[in-house]
């Protein structure tokens, strides 16, 4: 069985758990080394029972965790090239922990597998993740200006899709963010709204996907409402039945388990 709950989501902080038959992947650690573990915990987890921490990419938001964490446990951080000389150029006592993946090359464990696509960011070298097991596949994608079609190819139709849907154009415009930073936060190296991510989500479900759970949500320039309306909307459309649901911001969601492809919380 494949289980998957988001541990924080958000412009605060991110992190989520994937684990498939004992093996047990942290993907970022944008939270502190404590709230890491108070999360594990609920799982019946220890730090030291996590195969790998997998890297979006450098942003605090994705990595704040790191520094407290690797002075007390020596868990492989799995990324990008890019991604890793970053962590290496941050982080004091990061080399030896350092896991590098090509983009669009695997990291395996058993039969569960990860690929590494493409995003665009404005950082070193993000990277959205394709997992696949024998019971299904997920796919997480968050911190993108636009879907890349080599991505877009490679996570269609996954089973449980984590999907960024950062904010509303029009909140954003109206909101408080200066200038530049609604600029970046629209371009193609900053985050997809929820028309993007309903558009996406929509073009999945055709192609198989059977729960979209929505990531990242801004909270000045968005709302899970909204986000929930906007895409819900489009899965509506395409008359495919999807469970839809929004990643709380700053506590543990609920759990999605994959078994032989089917999706239940």
């Amino acid at each position: 069985m494949l289980s998957f709950r988001t541990i924080a989501s958000g412009s605060s902080g991110n992190a989520a758990l994937l684990s498939w038959n004992g093996v047990h992947l942290l993907i970022d650690m944008g939270i502190s080394c404590r709230r890491i573990c108070q999360a594990l915990a609920g799982q019946g987890l220890r730090p030291e029972d996590l195969s790998a921490v997998l890297i979006t990419h450098e942003h605090t938001d994705h990595i704040s965790g790191l520094a407290t964490y690797i002075k007390k446990y020596r868990t492989p951080i799995l990324s990008t090239p890019g991604t890793a000389r970053q962590l290496h150029y941050r982080l004091a006592g990061v080399a030896p922990l350092l896991w590098s993946v090509p983009m669009e090359e695997e990291a395996r464990w058993g039969e569960l597998s990860v690929r590494l696509l493409p995003t665009s960011h404005d950082c070193a070298e993000s990277a959205a993740f394709r997992f696949d097991t024998p019971d299904g596949s997920l796919g997480y994608l968050t911190d993108t200006g636009y879907i890349p079609q080599e991505t877009a190819e490679g996570l269609l139709g996954s089973d449980l899709l984590v999907l960024e849907s950062n904010h509303d154009v029009n909140m954003l415009l109206a909101g408080p963010y200066p200038y530049h930073l609604k600029r970046r936060v629209l371009g193609d190296q900053g985050h997809l709204s929820n028309e993007t991510a309903a558009a996406f989500a929509a073009d999945s479900a055709r192609a198989g996907t059977r729960a979209v759970i929505l990531a990242h949500l801004s909270q000045e320039n968005n709302l899970p409402a909204l986000a929930l309306e906007t895409v819900g909307q489009a899965l509506a459309e395409t008359g495919c039945d999807v469970r839809l649901a929004a990643a709380p911001r700053s506590c543990p969601g609920e759990e999605y388990r994959l078994e032989g492809a089917l999706c239940r919380r």
